[in-house]
């Protein structure tokens, strides 16, 4: 959208540069590794020594299977039945061990799994919903869009491939080193003769067994390389598609009323194209992988064997060794795979740490900027003087194009100030005051033990109960029912106190002016001292906003406001007005006026005439004053 500058980054599909590996670990370890130093950190510890004890545990059924294995074939070597009842009870023994080991392990590992997950989470999401970061965010240029996906699934797989692949990685680890040492022993050594020179090499099969995977692995590690942008790519493309159906149900009824599904399918489609091309390039990778994996697999069971045969035909070793070495070859060459076979999966996880990683790039240096006191932020702080004030301040968009500049300005305790002009220029303004506009320069001092209350154009309508929603952001219990209904009643919202307990979605069964009047229901339970609007009143009648204005000023008698909004009629109910506007040269004028306060604002026409023409007339208005909104700086008081 090209008001406020806002910068549309949901279809951003730009690929991240990659970073070295140890760049990578470092950062996803600064991110995500205080987890394990946290508050919980003895719990969090205790259960990861009894996962690291389980997952030794896991190696050893598999050694204890190899003997057994042994055993089992050098007794139908002997046909010896007494032999063959005893490993009849030592497998069933082995495998309640293998059943509650592996029970056990795993519910340890969700347990670690979801631990990290949920601090990580909170982590994110509270830089996400702190000084108005997810708002900014929007504005910022850059690979964090769809911060919701990420959040909500990214971290999910960041968090729980971790602790997967770093298990099989140890397990392989452990299974490697007692296999070494199992198929050494059974190894014979052999000797190579080079002229007059004999050379013994011990331990053969484990030489073959290291060279044949280390080939393996190098292969499938070059022929999977391709898969990391790509699932990096085919992830982006899903969170478009899905925020895209997000934003259309947000929006369903807006989309109706211009019969505009046909639009929306065509970028349904479009949006789906990025998945498929996505796909398509994951599926090659995918491909090229599987048919080398899948080929390494057959080949492995029967490789083994193949090598152990001669050995047995020469009578050299039992049936049971026999079987005994393949077995172990198999585990060896198994462990030493795992970077084929964990290859997609560590793909999806790199995606998904660097998609985490941009976002919470994108958090700290909006972080940063709000606390670091330099030229190159919007400073909004609190004072020890009552006023409001504004000091030299600079406002520009988030990519540096300067609105205002050198504005100066106090607002005194109880002064009702009308802010109008420039759209984009005021709102700026307003946000800039609410703390969400960092861009610029300056000084904005709040007053110290004031109560701000900001009412925005569509005030946020949380699922729930009308309670919930009329409360925020307090809980519903904070105040009674009684007091709930008769601000509703006095807003002209009598038709919904009796739905205050029922839940719905609320900013599509209420009205855009109904919508307003809640938020000024919210305004008669809050109680502020200073009260910010922003074209809060633009969804009603001339009638409708009289009554609502004329309430305010009633209600909040000592309370300070100050209105954004761009239609005459409002300042009958203020005492200053500062017009933005820009000259011929491209710069913003600040025009100030002020007239003697009337205790009784003079009346819009409620006629059928006024209900009718007066929306009308402040949406010509609003263009007009829109059409006209190049500007950029100056100073100009009346």
């Amino acid at each position: 959208m090209a008001t406020d500058g806002i910068t549309d980054n949901t279809a951003d599909t730009t690929e991240t540069a990659s970073v070295p590996l140890r760049t990578f670990f470092r950062r996803f370890l600064q991110l995500a590794g205080p987890y394990w130093k946290s508050e919980e950190k003895w719990k969090i510890r205790w259960r990861l020594m009894l996962f690291g004890i389980l997952t030794i545990c896991q190696v050893i059924i598999p050694i204890q299977i190899n003997m057994w294995n042994a055993r089992l074939f050098d007794a139908l070597e002997q046909r010896s039945i007494d032999q063959f009842y005893t490993l009849i009870a030592q497998i069933v023994i082995i495998l309640i061990a293998s059943m509650s080991i592996t029970g056990l392990h795993l519910r340890l590992k969700r347990q670690l799994q979801l631990g990290w997950r949920r601090w990580l989470t909170r982590r994110l999401q509270d830089n996400w919903m702190a000084m108005g970061h997810h708002y900014q965010l929007n504005h910022l240029p850059g690979n964090h869009d769809n911060p919701d996906g990420r959040i909500a699934e990214d971290i999910r797989t960041s968090t729980e491939s971790a602790v997967d692949l770093a298990h099989s990685m140890i397990y392989c680890g452990l299974l490697l080193i007692s296999f070494i040492n199992i198929l050494w022993t059974l190894s014979e050594g052999i000797s190579i003769t080079l002229g007059d020179v004999t050379m013994p090499i011990p331990g053969f099969m484990v030489w073959v067994a290291l060279a044949y995977a280390s080939v393996a692995s190098s292969l499938a590690l070059w022929m999977g390389q391709p898969l990391i942008r790509a699932t990096d790519r085919r992830q982006t493309a899903e969170a478009n598609f899905r925020f895209g159906l997000v934003r259309a149900r947000e929006n369903s009824e807006a989309i109706a009323l211009v019969h505009g599904e046909v639009g929306e399918r065509r970028r349904f489609s479009e949006l789906f194209r990025g998945i498929e091309g996505a796909w398509r390039r994951q599926t090659a990778g995918l491909t090229r992988l599987f048919l080398f994996t899948s080929g390494y697999a057959v080949f492995s069971t029967a490789f083994p064997i193949l090598i152990a045969a001669p050995r047995y035909i020469a009578g050299t070793i039992t049936l049971g060794q026999t079987m005994q070495s393949a077995l172990a070859f198999q585990q060896l060459t198994s462990a030493l795979s795992w970077p084929v076979d964990n290859m997609q999966k560590v793909a999806e996880w790199r995606a998904s740490v660097e998609r985490v990683l941009s976002l919470n790039d994108a958090l700290q240096a909006l972080r940063d900027d709000s606390t670091r006191p330099d030229a190159h932020a919007v400073i909004v702080e609190r004072s020890n003087i009552p006023t409001l004030c504004f000091h030299d301040l600079t406002i520009a968009d988030a990519d540096g194009r300067v609105v205002i500049e050198g504005f100066s300005a106090e607002i005194a305790p109880g002064e009702r100030v009308l802010v109008g002009g420039d759209p984009g220029a005021a709102v700026k303004l307003f946000k800039v005051v609410a703390g969400l506009w960092p861009w610029g320069k300056g000084t904005v001092s709040l007053p110290s033990n004031a109560t701000l209350f900001f009412l925005p154009q569509r005030p946020y309508m949380p699922i729930g109960s009308l309670r919930g929603v009329l409360a925020y952001p307090s809980t519903s219990d904070s105040f009674s029912e009684g007091a709930m209904r008769d601000a509703l009643i006095r807003v002209g919202l009598g038709h919904l106190t009796e739905r205050l307990r029922h839940h719905n979605s609320w900013d599509q069964a209420l009205s855009a002016g109904e919508q307003q009047r809640l938020g000024f229901a919210r305004l008669l339970l809050h109680r502020p001292s200073w009260i910010v609007m922003q074209e809060a009143t633009d969804a009603l009648d001339p009638e409708g906003e009289r009554r609502l204005m004329q309430l305010l000023i009633d209600e909040f008698r000592g309370a300070t406001i100050l209105t954004v909004g761009f239609h005459a009629d409002l300042e009958a109910y203020h005492q200053r007005t500062l017009t933005l506007t820009a000259n011929h040269e491209g710069k913003m004028l600040i025009k100030e006026s002020r007239k003697d306060w009337q205790t009784q604002p003079k009346p819009h026409t409620s006629s059928w005439s006024g209900r009718l023409l007066g929306p009308l007339r402040r949406r010509s208005e609003r263009r007009s004053l829109t059409n006209g909104s190049s500007g950029k700086h100056g100073d100009w008081r009346n």
